[in-house]
């Protein structure tokens, strides 16, 4: 019975946090075109133009940038344990605790920073898929359609 319970309980948590990362007020991916206004500027030449990044690239870069985060988190906690070792080793308690303290300050910021880029990023991947996917799905925004006029 407990076991039902404590999956019912994750089951909402899990409900909770995907109704939440949801945007709140979802727009079209490509507006109408028959409003007369150009939507790119015209591009020079000898300028490339940027092209974006697909939602399995933005989602994989998401992954990259939490891993730094994790790295660099895990660079800080080892610099301030050894700094602190060092100062225990030398009798010197109250240096040790301030870099323990730095170290572990700095690390908890890393992987912070890090979670947060990483996290936006697959957001914005998992949201241009699923736009995709409706696109697909809907048939909207398909190129090879002839107007009838």
């Amino acid at each position: 019975m407990k076991i039902k319970v404590k999956f019912g309980a994750i089951f909402l948590a899990a409900s909770i946090l995907f109704f939440l990362s949801l945007p709140a007020f979802p727009s079209p991916a490509n507006p109408p075109q028959d409003q007369g206004t150009a939507q790119t500027p015209p591009v020079e030449k000898g300028k490339k133009q940027k092209a974006e990044r697909g939602p399995g690239k933005e989602i994989g870069k998401g992954g990259e940038d939490i891993g730094k985060g994790a790295g660099k988190g895990a660079e800080s906690m080892g610099k301030g344990t050894a700094g602190a070792a060092g100062n225990l080793a030398t009798l010197h308690p109250g240096k040790a605790g301030a870099d323990l303290g730095k170290g572990a300050g700095s690390a908890g910021k890393d992987v912070g920073v890090g979670a947060g880029k990483g996290t936006a990023k697959i957001g914005k991947g998992s949201a241009k898929g699923i736009g995709k996917l409706g696109k697909k799905v809907f048939g909207r925004g398909n190129k090879n359609k002839k107007s009838e006029d």
